[in-house]
């Protein structure tokens, strides 16, 4: 994946963000006799049934992606979208109201939401890769290192970055800890993972900053 900027992005961005609005035609779902409505199942969903979120995403999961896919323009990023969606339905579901609309309009809203957001923080990924362009690939190491010498005065440097890259997401973790604690550089990364270099630059990017922002935090308990 080039980590150069789309020219048509912008462009494409703006087109999307301007027609979000537009209700896409979705076809309706035929439902097998004696089977949930979507609303049983939102209820359900409130009270913790994990099962009806999974007849929920069995039942829209194509939907879904589908309206995903004419915000993002990338399948694969739009299978991370789709779980993550599907992920906030179960954590918002208590905001759902049959009284205020069907629930396949309430998810209709709540991933018109989250695509377009995705898209956002992809345009400024797509510009923080270009400045990450300008930086020497091999010293991932550099950069943390750098900031710990600013931000931390004493201590094991090796024994606070694992603890620090411990407290990162799973993702994040993976490609931090090759980088700091094996050096490879983020073609390597995404050679070794099958990640592609755009994602391996982002993750980076992400888990460098939350160690940052740690770094900020444990300073100002010093």
């Amino acid at each position: 994946m080039s980590s150069a900027v789309d020219p048509n992005l912008q462009t494409a961005a703006t087109s999307d963000l301007e027609s979000h609005h537009a209700k896409p035609a979705i076809p309706p779902v035929a439902l097998e006799p004696g089977a949930p409505t979507d609303v049983d199942l939102m209820l359900q969903i409130q009270t913790g049934d994990a099962d009806a979120l999974s007849q929920l995403y069995d039942r829209y999961h194509g939907i879904v992606k589908a309206l995903i896919l004419r915000i993002i323009h990338n399948d694969t990023e739009a299978d991370d979208l789709l779980q993550e969606v599907f992920m906030e339905i179960w954590n918002q579901a208590k905001n759902f109201s049959a009284q205020k609309g069907k629930p396949l309009g309430w998810m209709v809203t709540l991933t018109r939401r989250r695509a377009i957001d995705a898209l956002r923080k992809k345009q400024a990924y797509a510009r923080a890769e270009e400045r990450l362009q300008a930086a020497p690939e091999q010293q991932p190491v550099a950069w943390v290192e750098n900031v710990t010498e600013k931000e931390i005065e004493a201590g094991d440097t090796r024994v606070l970055m694992t603890k620090m890259i411990n407290s990162l997401p799973e993702a994040q973790q993976q490609v931090i800890e090759l980088a700091f604690f094996q050096g490879m550089s983020q073609r390597e990364i995404a050679f070794h993972t099958n990640i592609p270099l755009g994602t391996v630059k982002t993750r980076l990017e992400l888990g460098l900053k939350k160690m940052h922002d740690g770094l900020k935090e444990l300073k100002d308990e010093l």
